[in-house]
């Protein structure tokens, strides 16, 4: 899987269809991407303001901080919505010209090749030409994509770029699969889907060989493309590699994990080779039998699917089966057996009980109790003394202002535990502390669980005050 030409490059868009914006905007974004960790920078010229192609190509490229990849896609303002083809070339030329790194033509627009490519010649351009296709439906079979690659190879370009927009997870695989393929050809591929169930087509790209990982600027989030911050912090793709064991969390939605930022840094630190992804799963069958390699060696399990996940497990460990739920998944070296285990029981336990000793351990002993439904909770009378544990997602970000129960109840409660850890203090948190209530947050727990998920996924000690001190600081 690994590639003779692979050397991890961050492409950073200065531009997307959603906007327009002006050249000296594009000029101060790309000194921004630079600080901010790119390598390269992709400008749209049909995303700029009234585009004029000598005065701002020559504004761009004369300021350009690092390098830069000018494309072009369907709109155009002004006189070339009219869908000017030789206006189009002329851009490109000039591109290549003022000293363009890469130039982008799509596929449907390839008769312009050859004479890019003599004018490329008859300057002494080093600047490498893209020719593009973007599927705007759902991702085709495998082959009809080799069939789209075997054309854009064949318009003789430097590089080929496929963009799909995957409606499930699964259909990543397919494009994970063309990167040997064009590694065989010796030809460098840009290939990738967009959306938020497309993400880790970017995050796994040094894995299998892709030419560029896309980024996105801080305060300008991009569905489906990565921050560049979260590149450089916390997933550091240079350190990816064919032999990186992937991990991650299975959910729906999934963008409010944290995860990443303590997993990666966390493998990094006892040098184990593997990284830790969202995973925006539909279908837990499909998801299971698409991705059964041994590459995927172990999952977090989220909302909804930690009940239903059991039967997908060809064992579950004795806890998680009396509990009903699992929130880990290994793959089992060897036999390739996906294993069940649940950390979330003892990790709300003990931080638990490290709060309030005594009482926690009798709730910890006890096996049985009331079952309410949530409706009635507003109406919920507790005994004094109690304690109150929410395990739901109430009160996650961004629904940030409910609390589970009624609120003149909080009185009643000795300790208030919330699982939720996004935000580290939730509303309930805060009206059960001025309640007068001794108060355990999610975070806590958070963190038990994911050290019990690291000693699983990687089989060696959890780094827990490195852990520790991730949490406090960037949660």
């Amino acid at each position: 899987m690994g590639s003779a030409y692979q050397v991890l490059n961050i492409c950073a868009p200065m531009t997307h269809e959603q906007q327009s914006v002006s050249v000296e905007q594009i000029v101060n974004n790309m000194k921004h991407a630079k600080a901010e960790g790119a390598d390269t920078v992709e400008i749209r010229l049909d995303c700029i303001t009234s585009f004029h192609p000598l005065l701002h190509l020559k504004i761009i490229l004369q300021n350009k901080p690092l390098p830069v990849l000018i494309a072009n896609r369907k709109k155009w303002d002004d006189s070339l919505s009219k869908g000017d083809d030789s206006m189009l070339l002329e851009a490109l030329q000039l591109a290549l010209e003022l000293g363009a790194d890469f130039i982008e033509v799509e596929l449907k627009d390839a008769s312009c090749l050859p004479t890019l490519l003599e004018h490329k010649g008859n300057h002494n351009s080093h600047g490498k030409i893209i020719v593009s296709c973007y599927v705007d439906d759902i991702t085709p079979p495998q082959e009809e994509l080799l069939q789209l690659v075997a054309r854009m190879q064949a318009t003789g370009s430097d590089i080929i770029k496929l963009v799909t927009h995957a409606a499930d997870i699964t259909e990543l695989t397919r494009i994970f699969s063309l990167f040997p393929h064009c590694q065989n050809l010796q030809v460098p591929l840009i290939a990738y889907s967009c959306g938020e169930r497309g993400l880790i087509s970017q995050l796994l790209c040094p894995k299998f060989g892709g030419f560029f990982v896309y980024g996105s600027l801080a305060g300008n989030p991009i569905l489906g493309i990565p921050s560049l911050d979260s590149l450089k912090e916390a997933y550091k793709l240079e350190d990816v590699n064919e032999d990186t064991k992937v991990f991650g969390l299975i959910s729906k939605p999934v963008s409010h994990s944290k995860g990443p930022i303590l997993h990666n840094p966390s493998f990094r630190h006892v040098n184990y080779n593997g990284i830790y992804v969202p995973m925006f799963v539909d279908d837990l069958k499909e998801f299971f039998s698409t991705y059964s390699s041994p590459d995927f060696s172990g999952f977090s399990v989220g909302i909804p699917y930690k009940e239903e996940v059991l039967r997908f497990c060809d064992e579950v460990h004795p806890l998680a089966q009396s509990i009903g739920a699992v929130n880990t998944i290994i793959r089992r070296p060897g036999d390739g057996k996906l294993v069940g285990y649940n950390t979330d029981c003892e990790a709300a336990i003990t931080a638990i009980e490290d709060a309030l000793i005594d009482r926690a351990k009798s709730l910890a002993c006890a096996v049985s109790g009331e079952a309410q439904l949530y409706k009635e909770l507003v109406n919920f009378e507790p005994e004094k003394g109690a304690i109150l544990a929410n395990a739901t997602p109430i009160g996650m970000h961004p629904n940030t202002d409910r609390i589970p129960v009624a609120e003149s109840t909080l009185e009643h409660y000795l300790l208030v535990f919330d699982a939720v850890y996004t935000p580290r203090r939730t509303r309930l948190l805060k009206e059960a502390n001025a309640a007068g209530a001794t108060t355990v947050g999610g975070v806590e727990m958070f963190l038990r669980q994911a050290i019990g998920q690291f000693n699983l996924f990687t089989g060696l000690e959890a780094p827990k005050e490195f852990m520790r001190e991730i949490v406090l600081s960037k949660f």
